[in-house]
């Protein structure tokens, strides 16, 4: 199999993505860009990835397709997927909403690891996701944890909904992350969104602890000034 350079609405810091548990997340999030390629076979483990060079010096974000740490992810298979990444000189992003897991997993990971998670909001709308997915204070305790275990945390805020800004603020800076993404529904999903006022008060409340990469997508919703 051959690795996938990043394109599209993918983060632009990373140069390509590799995805070796592949179909329906069980996370199920409504506003998904997965789906809108149709309706996704039951997940699985496609051990041909297994096979991929995964090269140097890249910037690999590992499992962007599915959440590979979600709880019905055999650990069977996140093992071999990190297993094969220690095997190349790579950097690796590692993102998910159930970042507890990522914690029971962090021996394993690869030195030149980012771990990140989705804090869309303080308050996620009923009916975004389903009752599988962690709860937003669940993610921000265990990105705390991993900080304290010496991680490199990044969190991001994609797709950024209405929020209590000093409530997401304080959500955030638990984590410590040294680097908040921040992203616009580009879907269409009809999400409840934030002003621009109360975006620009968030960005710069962010800015006095950790540094701030906009995604292209967060245009429509951003001040002209912040």
């Amino acid at each position: 199999m051959s690795l996938n350079k990043s394109k599209g609405n993918m983060y632009e810091f990373v140069t390509h993505t590799w995805n070796t548990v592949k179909g329906a997340c069980p996370h199920g999030c409504t506003y998904c860009y997965m789906k809108r390629w149709g309706k996704q076979k039951p997940v699985r483990m496609d051990e041909k990835e297994l096979r991929t060079d995964l090269g140097s010096g890249n910037f690999i974000f590992v499992g962007s397709s599915c959440d590979m740490f979600a709880d019905e992810i055999p650990a069977e298979w996140i093992e071999k997927t990190l297993e094969h990444c220690k095997k190349h000189d790579n950097s690796y992003l590692f993102q998910s909403k159930n970042p507890v897991r990522i914690f029971e997993y962090r021996k394993l990971l690869p030195v030149n690891s980012v771990v990140c998670t989705t804090i869309e909001s303080d308050i996620i709308p009923d009916g975004i996701t389903n009752w599988r997915c962690p709860g937003i204070s669940g993610r921000a305790g265990a990105m705390a944890a991993l900080h304290t275990m010496g991680m490199q945390t990044y969190v991001t805020i994609e797709p950024v909904m209405d929020f209590d800004t000093e409530k997401l603020l304080q959500l955030i800076e638990m984590c410590h992350p040294e680097q908040v993404n921040i992203g616009a529904d580009s879907g269409n999903n009809h999400l409840p969104e934030p002003s621009a006022e109360k975006l620009r008060e968030l960005i710069i409340g962010l800015k006095e602890f950790t540094t701030i990469h906009n995604k292209s997508n967060l245009g429509r919703l951003q001040p002209r000034r912040v």
